[in-house]
């Protein structure tokens, strides 16, 4: 089982043919990803070969649905085009867009983000500034290295992308039915409370790991969430322990104000909500570990 992205899942890639967009869709074709298209207008007609398969290039979105039945679309289009490609997207309705371009100005990620609200949420969005989502074994769409782990039991979501790989790794033996890096930004789409929410409804997650970081209160209110809702066993580690009051630290969202937004804040809620936290991310595995007798 897997949430929001599986085997069947028919993926195109908004900015393909660009140099970001071709190394990594030859990365996701590689790892098995069902690859049916790219978008550029200006190259609409075309296709582009990648080690033999053949993908199409579409003008639009909206055609590239039509003509391939896709329902995943994964951008690598530049920062300042980023926002609009993401309305095209929402416009054509398709269920899942996952947004790996980071430097993403605030209000064009605020704007996307309402946008997709006002269309009525047809479009579940992952990102910006993310990894991506992978269910191993059967699509990986994004950055987020293939073969680091396999296919499992434990649900992970994850602000950081690094720690996303290395979480992955730790609990390479167990393996995972899906992964999924929401990014640290500001504003995001899907959170962590979506991804827990659709762990829990999936009947072979047998545990979650939430790897959150400083700033916001993001993890605070998964935590309640998790108090009310969550039957299965979370683990949770939360990065930026040591990081100095007042200053950005290296993710947007990532800024601590007075006790607002520390790890210990977190760390303490998410306790509060039955969570085992770990002081760092092997210690996390670990508790992974036991719970799961492996």
């Amino acid at each position: 089982m897997a949430i929001w992205l599986n085997k069947d899942s028919k993926v195109i890639v908004q900015g393909m043919t660009g140099a970001t967009g071709m190394k990594h869709t030859k990365l996701m074709l590689g790892d098995g990803t069902n690859v049916v298209g790219g978008v550029n207008p200006r190259k609409a007609g075309t296709t582009v070969d990648f080690d033999g398969t053949e993908v199409p290039v579409f003008g639009t979105v909206k055609e590239a649905i039509e003509k391939t039945g896709a329902d995943v679309s994964v951008i690598f289009v530049p920062e300042k085009f980023t926002k609009d490609a993401v309305v095209e997207a929402i416009d054509a309705e398709i269920p899942l867009a996952v947004v790996i371009t980071e430097g993403i100005a605030v209000h064009d990620s605020a704007s996307f983000w309402a946008y997709a609200g006002k269309k009525g949420n047809k479009t579940r969005i992952i990102g910006p500034n993310c990894p991506g989502i992978i269910t191993p074994g059967q699509s990986n769409v994004g950055i987020i290295p293939g073969d680091i782990t396999k296919p499992g039991r434990i649900g992970l979501v994850s602000k950081s992308g690094t720690l996303t790989y290395q979480m992955m790794y730790e609990l390479r033996d167990i393996g995972f039915s899906t992964a999924v890096g929401i990014g640290g930004d500001p504003i995001i789409g899907s959170t962590h409370i979506d991804a827990l929410a659709a762990f829990q409804d999936d009947p072979e997650t047998e545990l979650i790991v939430m790897i959150g970081e400083i700033g916001g209160d993001a993890e605070e209110r998964a935590a309640a969430f998790i108090q009310k809702n969550v039957t299965k066993p979370v683990v949770g580690y939360v990065a930026g322990f040591t990081a100095p009051e007042g200053k950005t630290m290296g993710h947007a969202g990532a800024i601590v104000s007075g006790s607002s937004g520390t790890a210990q804040a977190k760390k303490e809620a998410l306790e509060a909500a039955g969570v085992k936290v770990g002081k760092t991310p092997t210690e996390t595995a670990k508790l992974a570990r036991e719970i799961l007798g492996g």
